[in-house]
């Protein structure tokens, strides 16, 4: 008994089947994850070292060398890259694809063991292994933006807003952007301390000592113990510039608000700002747990915003900043539309060659198959993305074909005057292998996707996964449902007794052209075969004349603008640059009108970036020079003019600055142009990038072309004279000190305030913004002694130029050359044009560069 002949006899058994498959699939359905990309192993983790004051030459040689070397001990090692700056090393460690994700934590815990026991890095610095939170995206986010509001205001707003958010069921994380941290200030004057016989030292120790949170032990008390909570620590600004300090002696008293000026401000310079659409603004970012499904989270969310809107007071908005539920919706909305479309094109082309029962039969297929593979995703645990989504629409042409298969030879047999029924077995039993082994072989050619060992595998290889599943639910159902369907609705004249249609007229016409046309190429079989081969080869020809795109642009209606200014650079000036771009489009680009196209709205972010927001998204590092705006287009169709005419700005306006202007990137984003150069002298790197950059802009369709060290930076070393130290009683401690105190201050221990936890500084009255003029009169005090000595009596102050950035692959110093394309380019083209100069060159570069 084959498939076909049981699915008729035992057609309750297979109507049964039947509606159990359709109501786990839309059960299943509805409970399918929902997200942007299928879940990836990310094989990436950071070693992040805190080299406070040092400059990029000394973090590299001191720091980042000796951290790579612990790294290369891996087995599992893929590669190693480091950027060494100014008080930072960051160094990346990436593993083998073979590292599956189970065998990952193992890795990391052994690489942590061997960073903890190393002791060859300097004095108090150790080094921190993050392994957390790469590669995820927080893909809905919101902006409570502030006007008249402080940031301390604000952020008890925020943290009340996060805690919502963080109770929704699919929310796996929060995190808040734009934070300024709240500081204690107690600022003091050297010259002052000096004639209470106060130094800076002695007044931090006498405040540590006075705020304490230590226990003070426990008592018994008959058969308790009860513990003694000494108290000590300081409960409000007030307390603190009431703390009594012992002067002169000790034998007198003072309070501190007399000898210093205690306050409460915000940390100066901020480490990163946050505006939306021009106003100051906490932004929160929030990540989908795996498996989740992100348009319920969407609804979750504008539920908490809703109920926020009606809470807050005038003067603080909420809005949406970037929404990636509502792109995955549009995507599922497009799939049902494509769905609904390939029914209605095989029902009409059916109707018209094979008539409405013969259309309706085959076209029930495609809704039955679709749900079955539903019902198979939501088995194995395969959520709705955009990877399946696009496999779904693939493979919707392909499904129907074994429906139309069966159902026309059932019909062939049925012209002849064989029975429904026997008409129907009989082709099961001809079409079983064929058919299967056809199905078979269409889902190998998607194969590769899935044996693919790498990032980009686990990304596309759900595409296997989900047209093997189709096609082998629509060769079931074609042997199964569809010939019981033929079975039953089919109604064929044998040949002798059917009339014929214009329809048939018009086939019978293309059969005899077809019949002629093989006849005639059997005549003339090698002027065939020749022609064949002929246009095979004329086709490889044209392939090479296709323009090869590995991933499009994403075609969300968003559009991103990086600013790198040279490095050094104040963020007070990086957000004037950022405020004369928001101001270019509230006035030309903003979108006024529903029908007018242009900018609806967008977020900055000043210093450091969002967090990643889309996989299209990775920011740069955190860096006063920095700069991310995210800006939102009414409709995808407007991002390349709106890219157009802000790039046209920006090149205009600011000639000093890097700016990327473009769509956001897909399957990983990344730079599609980028040219590693490996060698050991800094300088002659230098040289050889500024080469390939003016070649590169010299390429029709490159952009913003730029290199990965950036340009030299200043700074001053204090060379310090130990004789002339010694003299005038200063020691190269106190100097630091003294440096230290008027420059940045000191921390000396925290304030809580309810649930908060605010470091207390102290600092120089001088202003934090200090000159070269102002730091070559400053004075230097001696700890110990409150003595006081001018800086350039003891030091001379020198400037030096060194580079902002050292970057490393594999222990190789390494400067990365990279370039947009513009709308106009092609990345597979220009790479094409570039690699033979580049053989030539690297021929004149001497040993050791690559």
């Amino acid at each position: 008994m084959n498939l076909t002949q049981f699915s008729i006899e035992r057609n309750r058994i297979t109507f049964t089947l039947l509606a159990t498959i359709i109501i786990m699939g839309i059960f299943l359905y509805s409970s399918l994850s929902r997200d942007s990309m299928p879940p990836y192993t990310v094989r990436v983790a950071n070693v992040i070292t805190q080299f406070p004051g040092a400059s990029p030459e000394r973090v590299e040689l001191l720091v980042t060398d000796k951290i790579e070397k612990i790294t290369q001990e891996l087995p599992e090692l893929k590669r190693v890259s480091s950027t060494s700056r100014t008080g930072l090393s960051v160094v990346t460690v990436e593993l083998k694809e073979e590292v599956g994700p189970e065998e990952l934590q193992p890795v990391w815990d052994r690489l942590r063991r061997k960073l903890s026991a190393m002791r060859d890095l300097p004095q108090g610095i150790s080094a921190f292994l993050d392994d957390d939170g790469i590669g995820e995206v927080y893909g809905i986010v919101v902006g409570l933006t502030s006007d008249g509001y402080t940031y301390a205001q604000m952020k008890e707003y925020a943290d009340d807003i996060k805690d919502e958010l963080i109770k929704l069921e699919d929310a796996a994380k929060v995190s808040i952007g734009g934070i300024q941290d709240e500081r204690v200030f107690v600022e003091f004057d050297n010259a002052q301390l000096s004639e209470y016989g106060l130094t800076a030292n002695k007044l931090k120790n006498i405040i540590s000592s006075t705020n304490i949170l230590s226990s003070g032990g426990e008592i018994n008390l008959g058969n308790e113990r009860i513990i003694l909570e000494p108290t000590g620590n300081y409960t409000s600004l007030n307390s603190i510039a009431n703390t009594l300090i012992p002067v002169g002696d000790g034998s007198q008293m003072v309070y501190l608000k007399d000898i210093t000026k205690v306050s409460k401000g915000y940390i100066d310079p901020p480490k990163q700002r946050v505006r939306v659409d021009g106003k100051d603004a906490l932004s929160l970012h929030i990540n989908l747990k795996e498996g989740s499904n992100i348009l319920h989270l969407g609804r979750d969310v504008d539920v908490v915003m809703d109920a926020w809107r009606a809470k807050l007071p005038i003067g603080l908005e909420i809005s949406r900043l970037s929404s990636l539920d509502d792109y995955i919706d549009a995507k599922i909305d497009g799939f049902i539309v494509n769905l609904l479309q390939s029914i209605s094109i095989v029902l009409i082309v059916m109707l018209i060659f094979l008539g409405l029962r013969t259309g309706l039969v085959i076209a029930s297929l495609i809704p039955i198959v679709t749900i079955m593979t539903l019902m198979l995703m939501g088995v194995i645990q395969m959520g709705l993305n955009q990877v399946t989504l696009a496999a779904l629409i693939m493979a919707l042409g392909m499904m129907v074909d074994n429906a139309i298969v069966v159902a026309e030879s059932i019909m062939v047999k049925m012209e002849k005057g064989i029975s429904a029924k026997k008409a129907a077995i009989d082709s099961c039993s001809e079409l079983f292998t064929p058919l299967l082994i056809s199905t078979l072989t269409t889902s190998a050619a998607f194969l590769s996707f899935y044996l693919a060992q790498s990032t980009m595998g686990d990304i596309v290889g759900p595409i296997f996964v989900v047209i093997t599943l189709a096609l082998l639910s629509s060769w079931l159902v074609a042997l199964t449902v569809i010939t019981l369907f033929c079975y039953m609705f089919l109604k064929v004249d044998p040949k002798e007794d059917k009339k014929e249609s214009l329809i048939d007229r018009v086939i019978q016409k293309l059969k005899r052209g077809y019949k002629d046309l093989i006849l005639l190429a059997l005549s003339r079989k090698v002027m065939v075969l020749l022609g064949i081969f002929g246009l095979f080869f004329l086709s490889l020809y044209g392939f090479t004349k296709i323009p090869v795109l590995f991933f499009p642009d994403s075609d969300r209606n968003m559009i991103t603008i990086d600013i790198n200014l040279p490095q050094g650079t104040k963020i007070e000036a990086t957000a004037l640059l950022v405020e004369q771009i928001e101001k270019f489009m509230q006035d030309s680009l903003l979108s006024q009108r529903d029908e007018e196209g242009g900018v609806s709205s967008w977020s900055s972010y000043i210093g450091q970036g969002p967090e990643s927001y889309d996989l299209g998204y990775s920011p740069d590092e955190a860096n006063s020079s920095y700069a991310h705006i995210l800006v939102n287009t009414t409709s995808f169709e407007y991002n390349n003019p709106m890219i157009e005419r802000i790039d046209a700005f920006c090149f205009n306006h600011f000639p000093g600055a890097e700016i990327k202007v473009g769509p956001l990137g897909s399957g990983g984003g990344g730079t599609p142009i980028e040219i590693k150069v490996s060698g050991d002298d800094p300088d002659r790197l230098s040289e050889i990038a500024e080469t390939v950059k003016l070649k590169l802009s010299g390429i029709v369709g490159t952009k913003n072309i730029k290199d990965d060290w950036g340009p030299k930076s200043k700074k001053f070393v204090i060379n310090i004279d130990q004789n002339k130290a010694q003299l005038a009683g200063v020691s190269s401690q106190d100097i630091a000190i003294s440096l230290e105190t008027v420059l940045t201050g000191f921390q000396t221990g925290e304030y809580r305030e309810e649930d908060n936890s605010i470091p207390i500084v102290m600092r120089s009255e001088s202003s934090q913004q200090q000159s070269l003029e102002s730091l070559e009169t400053m004075n230097v005090y001696a700890q110990s002694t409150g003595k006081s000595v001018p800086l350039l009596q003891v030091a001379d102050i020198k400037p030096e130029w060194q580079y902002s950035k050292i970057r490393r692959l594999d222990l190789n110093r390494s400067i990365n050359i990279s370039s947009k394309i513009n709308a106009y380019g092609n990345a597979n083209a220009i790479t094409k044009e570039i690699e033979p100069w580049l053989e030539e060159q690297q021929k004149t570069w001497g040993d050791g560069y690559s």
